[in-house]
């Protein structure tokens, strides 16, 4: 029962997913069928119109073949399938052009014709395209004309021979007899009379056996020559068979939208950024501990600082209870914020983090541990002449010369301090080991923010010596490999991933947040203080937020 409910809730993310890659470029698949349509009508609306006429003829079959059995019925097929053979060969083709005097060759002429013989009967369809609706329903009973013409002179030249024969015969005869009756007349002999009288009736004899013979051929010929007869002639058709624009208009958006879902899902199947929370879960076994919305970030300091009971703030509050929970039998005491790549916002998320934490009751220091790029002091309008790199590289620095008080009650900052050319060294001396643990000792929490983990290795340097990892992605922006890959340098140091924070999530581009504009809705008013409900990107302006907070 539990694998059949596993199989059937995948196969209902699937369905899920499937859905929302539709939703999100819905826009591209309907753009493009409207372009293939118009594009289709536009170009069938210019094509010149073909017409088809249509005429059917009976194969009438010669009497002497007709019978009632099977193989009497197959050869009227055959004959039927052999006509239909012949209409469209050359001699029939230029026997319609000679007759029509067309412009046109026999091989285009026969290339306008369909012939197509009636299934278990003697009648054959005729066919012929034209541009013409008048022409092609000429040129169709012209065929048939034709045809009829050529089959008649085609059988009749099987007897031909016999019947010339017969009737040189009987011409000579009956020339032999004139000549004899002329002797006849000429002479008063009783005996040569008689003689020759007896000759002619010979002659006549044979006379009328040859007339005989004669008569059998054409009653022969009668009962074997099959004719071809039109059944119904061909008229001029009203409306064209092509192009037809609605269709043609039809199957064109049709054929455009499925390019375009092929081309969707392709972009989809190539493009692995992060696209839904539910990748991460499923690929990497890694739980979503928060998901952020995106803001105007202030300049004054972090937004929940700033605005603590704005929804901001509340998405990370939930990161903070979600982080607590994930070791309640050991607390933990230090995070290491990271991310796979730049510009995924793990500074905002550590920053934040380490407010919320403090104003839970929790004494918090954050580190600011990218010696690379720091921005923990601007992100806190604080100076950064002395920090972590002070405390590494001079022995006579002590934590309390670096730590800097904030807005926030019992958070301690400690910033980078001034760039050094070696910060991977220091990061991973026994010295920063011992910094860290120092830190662990006078705080609740140790929030540490690092550089990404595929851009140097100092995470990676840091991540064996913390209590967590949280790895911050931007969806749409973070590449599914990179935060992979991340994970895997985390894991093989013996570091402690407990999960990932999706930070600048759009409402209703994924799956997973479509309750994250209704959560807005909830929030909007609590304690009697209304917060600035969000626009339609998802977020509450600069202007909404400086307004509220002076409520």
């Amino acid at each position: 029962m539990e694998t059949e409910f596993e199989l059937q809730e995948e196969s209902t993310i699937d369905l899920q997913m499937i859905l929302n890659i539709l939703r999100r470029w819905a826009w591209v698949i309907v753009l493009s069928a409207l372009l293939a349509g118009l594009a289709a009508f536009i170009v069938s609306k210019q094509m010149t119109p073909v017409y088809e006429a249509t005429t059917t003829v009976l194969i009438n079959e010669a009497p002497s073949t007709k019978a009632t059995d099977y193989t009497a019925v197959m050869a009227s097929e055959r004959i039927a399938r052999t006509y239909s053979e012949m209409l469209t060969k050359r001699p029939v083709m230029e026997g319609i052009i000679e007759q029509l005097a067309l412009p046109i060759s026999a091989t285009d002429l026969a290339a306008t014709i369909t012939v197509t013989p009636v299934r278990d009967t003697q009648l054959i369809v005729i066919k012929v395209e034209n541009t013409d609706p008048e022409m092609g329903a000429l040129i169709a009973n012209t065929l048939v004309e034709v045809f009829s013409q050529q089959i008649q002179a085609t059988q009749t030249s099987r007897y031909a021979a016999s019947k010339q024969s017969l009737e040189k015969q009987m011409s000579d005869l009956d020339y032999q007899i004139s000549l004899l009756r002329a002797q006849i007349a000429d002479t008063s002999n009783a005996n040569t009379i008689n003689r020759l009288e007896d000759k002619i009736s010979r002659y006549e004899q044979s006379y009328n056996n040859l007339a005989l013979s004669y008569e059998q051929v054409r009653l022969t010929e009668a009962q074997t020559i099959s004719s071809v007869v039109q059944v119904e002639q061909a008229a001029p058709p009203e409306t064209p068979i092509r192009p037809k624009v609605l269709q043609n208009t039809a199957l064109a958006a049709v054929v455009g939208m499925m390019l375009a879902l092929g081309a969707v899902f392709l972009v989809e199947t190539l493009n692995d950024v992060i696209k839904d929370p539910d990748e991460i879960t499923r690929r990497l076994k890694l739980p979503i501990l928060a998901m952020i919305g995106t803001y105007e970030y202030p300049n004054e300091g972090p937004v929940s600082q700033l605005h603590p009971r704005s929804f901001e703030a509340e998405a990370f509050r939930v990161l903070r209870t979600n982080v607590q929970y994930t070791a309640v039998d050991e607390p933990i005491r230090s995070i290491l914020v990271t991310s796979p790549t730049p510009a995924d916002g793990k500074t905002t998320v550590a920053a934040n983090l380490a407010v919320v934490s403090a104003q839970g009751g929790r004494r918090v220091t954050l580190l600011d541990a990218d010696l690379h790029r720091p921005r923990i002091h601007k992100v806190f309008n604080t100076g950064n002449r002395n920090g972590l790199s002070s405390l590494l590289v001079q022995t006579s620095v002590d934590i309390p010369a670096v730590q800097q008080d904030t807005k926030t009650l019992d958070l301690k900052l400690v910033g980078s301090g001034p760039i050094v050319p070696n910060p991977s060294e220091l990061l991973g001396s026994k010295k920063m080991q011992s910094l860290l643990n120092s830190l662990t000792a006078e705080a609740d929490l140790v929030v540490i923010d690092t550089p990404p983990v595929l851009s140097v290795t100092d995470a990676v340097v840091i991540a064996p010596h913390v209590d967590a990892v949280i790895l911050v992605v931007k969806p749409e922006k973070t590449n599914i490999r990179a935060l992979k890959q991340s994970v895997e340098q985390l894991n093989r140091v013996g570091a402690k991933v407990i999960g990932v924070v999706l930070n600048e999530v759009q409402p209703g581009r994924t799956r997973s947040t479509y309750y994250y504009p209704g959560y807005y809705t909830y929030h909007s008013h609590y304690d009697g203080y209304a917060t600035p409900a969000p626009n339609k990107n998802g977020h509450s302006s600069k202007k909404q937020l400086q307004l509220w907070a002076k409520r």
